[in-house]
């Protein structure tokens, strides 16, 4: 039978919080028809509460029409719902601004879209965590970062081939996101100086690097010359100097910090990643110290509840342990999952930073 037998009230299904909270995150996931009015709907439907004994469940729009349903008018279930049609508007606009030589106006991205201007700004900052203009940013910054890691084109092609008109405003918008001057990125890092250092801690060899910025990278581990290798993967021409006394007060403190969370941990950052990442990365660094948080809890802090596996991403990328604490992000059952640098020493923090 197309029609689920019910065999409890349907405020006894973990289904019907969502209902009550009228959760577009389960919008697709089922169904619910209510017996009174022959009505079927989405999760995410804002007509009037039904009460739970008229309820029944569906997995699909079809297994409720079989029952006899028909679909509610107000939240439409059986079309694509305004969720994925947003997102249609927004992939249609994302694949726009990658496609195109330089980036489109708003105006041409909301035509191909569907969308008047306003709507498609407002949809797309909500959906993705930025403006267009920023998305398009950032992708130009990407095909910098591939062209020039390429080598096959000077400095002065690669401004043209990447759609900047100008090379004033290809110096202003790529110097922040490469860290560095596009001649250097392209040298892998030529006539940067990074000073490094490598200590040891009871969780094991730890480096921490410095630019002129400030600390780009911290990194844990077993093997010393490994954490140095990957050092050098990442800046591949850049002058590495070992630490000078000065320095050695930098790795102190961040060797401090892991022995003894109460200290803190109050230091430059250079931090280079995507605009989504860096969202991430602040997010993370507003949890305070002897306190967890969940992916799915930053997901809806930076305003994107369903960007779960995008959140654990930039966790991954997170190049600055214990500075940028994603070790204190765990998942909404409150298990420990993945860390970069080893589970053993995540937990480990964890328990450290609880005693604090």
């Amino acid at each position: 039978m197309a029609k689920e037998q019910a065999t409890m009230r349907a405020d006894a299904d973990p289904r019907w919080q969502a209902i009550v909270e009228r959760d577009p995150a389960f919008d697709g996931k089922f169904y619910y028809a209510v017996k009174t009015t022959g009505v079927y709907c989405r999760p995410s439907c804002a007509s009037r509460l039904a009460r739970p004994e008229n309820v029944a469940f569906y997995t699909l729009p079809e297994d409720a029409e079989r029952a006899g349903f028909r679909s509610c008018k107000r939240c439409r279930p059986n079309e694509a719902s305004l969720r994925e049609r947003q997102a249609a508007a927004v992939t249609t606009a994302c694949r726009a601004i990658e496609a195109a030589h330089e980036p489109p106006t708003l105006d041409t991205l909301a035509n191909a879209a569907g969308m008047s201007p306003y709507h498609l700004h407002r949809t797309f900052k909500a959906m993705t965590g930025v403006t267009p203009k920023a998305y398009a940013d950032a992708h130009r910054a990407k095909l910098v970062q591939d062209d020039l890691a390429q080598g096959e084109r000077s400095v002065t092609e690669t401004i043209y081939e990447t759609g900047f008109n100008s090379s004033g405003r290809f110096y202003a918008t790529t110097n922040e996101r490469l860290g560095m001057k596009p001649k250097e990125y392209k040298q892998g890092g030529k006539n940067i100086e990074i000073h490094f250092a490598v200590g040891e801690s009871s969780l094991g060899s730890i480096l921490i690097a410095c630019s002129e910025k400030g600390v780009c990278a911290i990194s844990l581990g077993e093997d010393p010359e490994a954490l140095v290798r990957d050092l050098q993967d990442r800046f591949p021409m850049a002058s590495l100097i070992g630490g000078d006394k000065v320095f050695e007060a930098v790795v102190a403190k961040v060797v401090g910090f892991v022995e003894d969370p109460s200290r803190g941990l109050d230091l430059p950052l250079d931090v280079r990643g995507t605009a989504f990442q860096q969202r991430v990365w602040k997010a993370l660094q507003c949890i305070p110290v002897g306190k967890t948080a969940s992916y799915a809890e930053i997901a809806k802090e930076i305003g994107l509840p369903n960007a779960l596996r995008a959140v654990a991403g930039a966790c991954a990328a997170n190049a600055l342990a214990v500075a940028i604490p994603c070790h204190r992000l765990i998942r909404s059952d409150g298990q420990i999952s993945g860390y970069r640098w080893g589970i053993d020493r995540k937990r480990e923090l964890l328990r450290r930073e609880r005693t604090v």
